[in-house]
């Protein structure tokens, strides 16, 4: 399974304007979780008009919700940061 494209594809869902995915496992070999070959460790930047007026923690499980049970495996470890595009704006 390509858990990179599985997963993007599943974002999808929350109609992002941004999306950046990065494997970071080769960082985490040897550890608990870790599985030979990667794709268990992740970390994600995203930016969709669904984050609009909510907090970190809803963001978050809105992400959680639409990668289901890959969250269980193979996904040990996912790092989030979750905008909308007013807050992008901000930071510009």
């Amino acid at each position: 399974m390509n858990v990179a494209a599985e997963i993007r594809q599943r974002l999808a869902a929350l109609e992002p304007m941004a999306l950046d995915l990065t494997d970071e496992s080769a960082q985490h070999a040897g550890h608990a979780g870790a599985a030979p070959g990667g794709q268990t460790h992740w970390r994600l930047s995203i930016v969709s008009k669904r984050f609009e007026g909510q907090p970190t923690v809803a963001r978050h499980r809105m992400v959680y919700q639409v990668l289901g049970e890959l969250m269980q495996h193979p996904i040990h470890a996912l790092a989030i940061t979750a905008r909308s595009p007013e807050e992008l704006k901000g930071n510009s």
